[in-house]
């Protein structure tokens, strides 16, 4: 991306891209079921982020309590909440960076801060979530937080990643906009 320049068609788009992806990875994890799932038979026990799901032992039907009853289950959807509205921001502002012709790398390297403050933001959550869930809520079987928790922390960890890359970018600016000469390692005869 550094040798082609930021004005290379292809290579323009891949940090707003992966932002979105990001953004997809945060809905999944918000709307997914599989906080907490039942690792073993008899499967009794499903939570998301929003609610808790329990049926008894020889089966029959969920029964679901919302964990927005909870100090923790407010505290813990908030704070993710609040990351992943950063984070769709972020792409918004990055759409806007990326498509203007003359880049504006503090722009860019706000955006960078941006990200690391939604990290911070949707780690909370996530941490809240499984320390508070697992002494306040009684649990029988084997438990295991599953995918949709996952993606909250594939989500979490794109936004360090995407933030470094956002902060060091501007470091690069004369290699980007080809303002440096190039050095030739011979010398005449």
């Amino acid at each position: 991306m550094v040798k082609y320049g930021l004005d290379y068609t292809r290579c323009r788009w891949i940090l707003p891209l992966l932002l979105g992806i990001g953004v997809i990875f945060g809905i999944i994890a918000l709307a997914g079921w599989g906080w907490l799932e039942s690792q073993t038979l008899p499967y009794v026990l499903q939570a998301s982020l929003w609610q808790i799901c329990r049926r008894g032992d020889q089966g029959g039907q969920w029964n679901c309590e919302s964990l927005m009853g909870y100090a923790w289950g407010r505290a813990a959807a908030a704070t993710y909440l609040v990351g992943f509205l950063l984070l769709v921001i972020c792409f918004a502002l990055a759409i806007i960076a990326f498509a203007i012709d003359t880049l504006r790398f503090n722009f860019i390297r706000g955006i960078g801060g941006l990200l690391f403050v939604a990290a911070v933001f949707s780690i909370m959550g996530l941490v809240i979530y499984p320390v508070k869930f697992s002494s306040e809520i009684e649990m029988t079987g084997i438990n295991m937080f599953s995918w949709a928790y996952g993606f909250g922390w594939t989500t979490a960890i794109m936004e360090i990643c995407l933030g470094f890359f956002f902060c060091c970018l501007p470091n690069y600016e004369d290699q980007i906009l080809g303002n440096v000469k190039p050095t030739y390692f011979y010398s005449s005869p």
